[in-house]
């Protein structure tokens, strides 16, 4: 069990017969009445984000989601097939379960599966992740006078912005929580 007050980021509780997670969270004491927190939190299997606030004596029972490493294997159209790293079972996973930041994942990387359960909800995919550009239009040198950035075609068939430097051919690091371009590789 875990109270309100104990709540910090990244908790997983059981409320209601749903799961949730705390996005964020903040604890408030009025100067008139009770001590109350203010919580953002995430229904870990539908993905809806509510704000709800709760008296720090509230007690739920803690849930603890599996995340499990495995790899990408392959697409066969709406399945994604991922293999247990120990057994080396084939895991078929569907299109709709995955968030959009897979669109960075080649195959053959290591992921994370999550769980709950036994019910597989999510798809985590490394933070960073290396890839080739594949597509963009040339830089021209001198243009650095700010953060001018162009479109980039990667490996995987995600687009992003890159600096105007950046040229075909050439590898780059992804940060797949915000998908930004983080360094030439």
């Amino acid at each position: 069990m875990i109270s309100a007050g104990d709540f910090r980021n990244g908790v997983t509780f059981d409320m209601d017969g749903n799961v949730f997670q705390i996005i964020e969270f903040q604890h408030v004491k009025p100067g008139k009445g009770a001590a109350f927190v203010r919580t953002k939190i995430k229904n870990v299997i539908t993905g809806a984000v509510v704000e709800k606030t709760f008296s720090p004596t509230e007690k739920f029972p803690t849930a603890y989601i599996e995340r499990k490493d495995m790899q990408y294997l392959y697409q066969d159209g709406d399945l994604y097939y991922f293999m247990d790293n120990e057994t080396y079972e084939n895991l078929p996973i569907s299109k709709n379960i995955l968030s959009d930041n897979f669109k960075f994942v080649k195959e053959n990387t290591d992921v994370k599966i999550l769980s709950y359960k036994g019910t597989v909800f999510g798809v985590e995919p490394p933070y960073f992740i290396e890839l080739v550009v594949t597509k963009t239009d040339p830089g021209f040198a001198g243009n650095t006078a700010t953060n001018a950035t162009k479109p980039a075609v990667l490996e995987t068939g995600a687009e992003i912005k890159v600096p105007l430097f950046v040229n075909e051919g050439e590898t780059i690091r992804v940060d797949t929580r915000t998908g930004e371009y983080m360094e030439r590789v």
